[in-house]
């Protein structure tokens, strides 16, 4: 019996490892937004989240009183401001696999190893790659020269933007 049950195993094991193959060939194959596409995408992006903190943040925090200009990373509107940027990436790319300016752009966001994102792959692509790839800025300019046009933030939460089929 043990026999059968070790036999078994080994073919679903072998099945798993053909369809993951499989998986991964066919996303290999999918065509890639190169570094102009998504450096347009992250434009558009930063125009909206900046309007968001200048129509809303900014106001409710001089209605409030709250000083604006305080210097350092942990003043109140710092945070509030972090908060909705990294909020904003975090949401849209998990509800829709794309932020407004992606849409716009015409790229999505997949995982290249599962079929569908999740959370945790999103809140370490989105805060923590994002964070490392900004920090070093070559994260988001190593989508030019990388063949698999992935930034450091793709590297690390095995991501990919590609173009959206309509195009």
């Amino acid at each position: 019996m043990t026999d059968t049950h070790e036999t078994s195993l080994t073919e679903q094991e072998d099945i798993n490892t053909q369809k993951t193959d499989n998986f991964s060939q066919e996303i290999m194959n999918l065509p890639r937004a190169g570094f102009w596409m998504r450096f347009w995408a992250y434009i558009i992006d930063g125009l909206i989240v900046g309007s968001i903190s200048r129509l809303f943040i900014k106001p409710i925090f001089r209605l409030l009183d709250i000083p604006i200009d305080s210097s350092g990373i942990f003043s109140p509107f710092t945070v509030i401001d972090s908060i909705v940027f990294f909020g904003y990436f975090f949401i849209m790319t998990l509800l829709f696999a794309k932020t407004l300016g992606k849409m716009v752009m015409g790229v999505h966001v997949i995982s290249l190893t599962r079929d569908k994102l999740d959370w945790k792959t999103l809140l370490f692509r989105e805060w923590i790659g994002r964070y490392i790839s900004a920090f070093f800025l070559l994260g988001y300019i190593v989508v030019a020269f990388n063949p698999r046009k992935q930034g450091f933030h793709d590297m690390f939460s095995d991501t990919a933007v590609l173009l959206d089929k309509e195009r």
